[in-house]
């Protein structure tokens, strides 16, 4: 299961993100928002995140004008990295290498094509379970 999160700045491309995710057969639990109006970003980052720490979801997507305010937001919460991405090879790299559980876009930033080969490749890459990204992420949690 796939937390989803936007603000209004992400809304459309988060859509994509949605009809993309369904052609592949995931599930997804959309926490908002639910039109281009207005709204606070860091409600939705921390909901998405909350669902990704507790284990409701396994990984998470948030997408904001930027990527940034939500990426920083999503981080305040016990558990979760989230990476902002805006190209493939930060993408598998996060995952690789940070095990991050939540991938940040901003709409501005990039279009729906490279967002939804980014969400594949975040989606797809394992995490390379190597004994120093291992130590490296303890040192993040601590």
């Amino acid at each position: 299961m796939i937390a989803l999160g936007c603000d209004h700045g992400g809304f459309a491309m988060m859509q994509e993100v949605k009809k993309h995710l369904e052609q592949r057969g995931l599930e997804y639990m959309d926490f908002g928002c639910s039109s281009e109006e207005s709204v606070d970003y860091p409600e939705y980052a921390k909901l998405a995140a909350g669902a990704v720490a507790s284990g409701e979801c396994d990984k998470g997507i948030l997408i904001c004008g930027t990527g940034i305010g939500i990426s920083i937001a999503a981080n305040k919460v016990k558990g979760i990295r989230a990476a902002l991405c805006h190209d493939c090879f930060s993408a598998q790299a996060t995952r690789e290498h940070n095990d991050a559980n939540m991938l940040a876009m901003g709409a501005r930033v990039i279009g729906p094509g490279l967002a939804l080969r980014i969400v594949d490749i975040f989606l797809d890459t394992p995490f390379s379970n190597d004994e120093r990204h291992i130590r490296r992420i303890d040192m993040i949690e601590e």
